[in-house]
């Protein structure tokens, strides 16, 4: 049993590592005209090396051949004349083979006629019939042996579409009617054997021109501007040759013509070279024709109705998109008057600057409107507006905006920060202008960044041109970008720093409020209280210098002074400290020689200061005294006070006067005084005192610290 397993298996082996070639199928076979019979099949490889044998009867079966061919050199095999000769009747069977095997296709059964592929034709001429407009004629060379029909097709020489048209012809012309007038066409032609299913190439391609005849009409539009101040009215009219007009038509120029619709006798016309011409109007309604003329003679008219200033147009149209489907601007509009089946499409590029290139198109029996993409330049921005026709009448436009194609703006917004605090700030920025926008705005982000934090990010809409930013942190610095965006990407703009606020504008009011309240308040109080005690608020602000001219002690005089007093030597322009200190110098032993009965003295001074101290009250003046300190060696039951005067700088004159009245009084007094002291009462120091350098004279009397206080007289 084992040996029997062990003989079998290598047979097995052997049989699964076989591999047949595959059946030939889809079996076609074409007669080249002239040429040869050329037949393929499929699989067109097989992975071993494969040879095939094609079997053919022909001669209607009474003959028979074989052609070979192998894998390396493809799928196909051909028979050549002069076994190929039609009308026959042909059997085509294929045989594959390789090391393992054969296979064998099926049996096909071939007619010569109906597989034979023509040679295209040759054409000969192409040209105009003299007299005859919008035709040509063709001319070509082809076999007459058997019955063809042919095709013919034809193209402008600046379209690349192509017009095809079928016919079937025995003398080898034909007539190509309906084209333009004065247009270059290019013209080519293949042929097929009737019965067959293969058709000729193209012949080559012949090119051909049509005569010229008079212009086509022509597509006329306006565009009404704003009433000068004059009351004239700008209107722009604008044609151009009417669609489907001949490519190479000629036109020597423009006959132009308007007239106000009331009054036909002021018609003007004007004769130009130009596609478009600029009218002043008045406000009434006016009719406008333009034709163009060559030398066969000239185009019909076309005719514009320019509507009175007062006029209101209707209005019918109520919404209108765009999209883009494929490489084509599609324009689709919705209206509620369905009587109008006529519009004019108008669009052109809107810039800064007033428009130049309007573009029109009119549309009929249609509310839509398409245009290729390329005819539109990209990244900007159009205006597309859409005008009702009913007979004459052009009612409302309605327009939309649209960019030929969008991407991210050319450049980003400029940024400012206004407005600065504490912890808040205003972002503003400017309108990217139209020729930059590249695309319409779809939002603003706008990035700020504290110093060594990190970054946020706000998005507004397009319409918002600043925002303000919240919750920032005192006293730092940040830095702030705004970027525009498109639906094709966005674009950063100028990037700022700024710095926030210590201290807001209220805390700043706040604390010179308060600080300006607390000084006013002080002032008021310190005015208040000025006003109830006028007197030291007088003093405080204006102190009284003392006068040493009128003090007591000028009435003190010796028979042994050298210097006697001179008061007429006062003089007011000088320095009154100077002159007071000159006027009243005394010997140094005046103590020494005078003799006063102090008792006598001491009553009459308090009499005289008494009664000058109430003037100096009602005048209102103040008089400051001087206690001379209690001199040691004076007795204990005797004392000097002396008072000393200090009166105002106005008081001096009128003082001096009057002691110069009464210093023979005052010696007298001082005299008959002085007899019952003696020199030891007294004691003058002889060092100047420091307030007398302050131009006040003052003299210190010492008094015994022994005295009692009842021998003091103050005033």
């Amino acid at each position: 049993m084992w040996i029997l397993a062990l003989w079998i298996l290598p047979l097995l082996y052997k049989f699964s590592l076989t591999a047949l070639p595959a059946k030939p199928e889809n079996i076609s076979c074409i007669l080249y005209y002239k040429k040869n019979l050329t037949c393929t099949w499929s699989p067109k490889k097989e992975i071993n090396y494969t040879t095939y044998v094609v079997n053919r009867t022909y001669s209607f079966g009474k003959k028979r051949d074989i052609c070979k061919a192998n894998s390396s050199t493809g799928a196909s095999c051909s028979f050549f004349r002069p076994t190929i000769t039609p009308p026959d009747f042909f059997t085509i069977k294929v045989e594959a083979e390789n090391k393992d095997g054969v296979a064998t296709s099926d049996i096909t059964h071939w007619t010569l006629n109906d597989i034979v592929k023509m040679e295209p034709p040759t054409i000969l001429s192409v040209k105009p019939i003299s007299g005859i407009k919008k035709m040509m004629q063709i001319k070509w060379e082809w076999h007459r042996y058997f019955l063809f029909k042919y095709m013919l097709r034809f193209r402008t020489i600046n379209s690349t579409h192509w017009v095809e048209v079928n016919f079937q012809s025995d003398d080898l012309v034909y007539n190509l009617t309906g084209l333009q007038a004065f247009t270059e066409y290019i013209i080519a032609m293949r042929c097929m054997v009737k019965g067959s299913y293969f058709w000729s190439d193209w012949s080559q391609e012949k090119m051909g021109l049509t005569e010229e005849e008079v212009p086509d009409g022509l597509d006329l539009w306006r565009v009404l501007r704003p009433a000068e101040v004059d009351g004239r009215r700008p209107v722009q009219l604008l044609w151009k040759k009417a669609r489907g007009a001949p490519v190479l038509e000629k036109t020597f120029g423009y006959i132009l013509s308007y007239f106000p619709e009331n009054n036909t006798n002021l018609t003007q016309i004007i004769n130009t070279t130009t596609q478009q011409c600029e009218l002043y109007l008045g406000g009434e309604t006016y009719w406008v024709s333009v034709t163009s003329y060559n030398s066969l003679g000239n185009s019909p008219a076309a005719t514009l109705r320019i509507p009175a200033v007062n006029e209101t147009p209707f209005q019918c149209i109520e919404a209108m998109q765009a999209y883009f489907a494929q490489d084509l601007l599609v324009v689709e509009w919705q209206s509620s008057a369905p009587m109008v089946d006529t519009w004019m499409v108008e669009w052109f590029p809107d810039l800064d600057s007033e428009p130049s290139d309007i573009s029109w198109e009119s549309v009929s029996q249609a509310r839509n409107w398409t245009i290729p993409q390329d005819k539109l330049k990209p990244f900007h921005l159009y205006n597309i507006s859409v005008y009702p026709l009913i007979q004459d009448l052009v009612g409302e436009p309605y327009s939309i905006q649209v960019y030929g194609k969008e991407c991210a703006p050319w450049r980003g917004p400029i940024t400012k920060a206004e407005n600065i605090g504490v912890n808040t700030v205003t972002i503003t920025w400017e309108e990217i202008p139209k020729s930059e926008r590249r695309g319409f705005i779809s939002s603003y982000t706008i990035f700020y960044q504290a110093e060594g934090g990190k970054e946020f990010s706000k998005t507004v809409s397009s319409s918002v041109q600043q925002y303000d930013l919240e919750s920032l942190t005192r006293k730092t610095s940040y830095t702030v970008r705004v970027m525009a965006s498109t639906r094709a990407g966005g674009k950063n703009g100028t990037e700022i720093n700024f710095r926030t606020l210590s201290l807001s504008v209220f805390e700043i009011v706040l604390i010179t409020s308060l600080v300006g309240g607390g000084l006013l308040i002080f002032t008021v109080l310190t005015v208040a209280s000025g006003l109830k005690k006028a007197t030291k608020l007088t003093h405080l602000c204006w102190p009284i210098v003392p006068n040493p001219a009128e003090s007591s002690i000028a009435t003190w005089h010796g028979n042994d002074c050298k210097n006697k007093p001179n008061l007429k030597e006062f003089d007011d322009s000088v320095n009154t400290e100077d002159s007071i200190l000159k006027s009243y110098c005394v010997p140094s032993d005046l103590i020494d020689k005078l003799v006063v009965n102090f008792e006598n003295f001491l009553e009459e001074v308090s009499i005289e200061e008494a009664e000058k101290g109430q003037e100096n009250i009602w005048g209102g003046e103040r008089n400051e005294y001087v206690t001379s300190p209690n001199r040691p060696d004076c007795p204990p039951e005797k004392s000097l006070q002396v008072l000393t005067e200090i009166p105002s700088r106005k008081s001096q004159l009128s003082k001096l006067e009057m002691s110069e009245d009464n210093s023979s009084e005052v010696e007298e007094q001082l005299l008959s005084s002085g007899e019952s002291l003696g020199p030891d009462y007294f004691y003058e120091e002889g060092a100047l005192n420091p307030y007398l350098k302050n131009s006040v004279t003052t003299r210190e009397f010492l008094v015994h610290e022994k005295l009692p206080d009842q021998t003091k007289t103050e005033v």
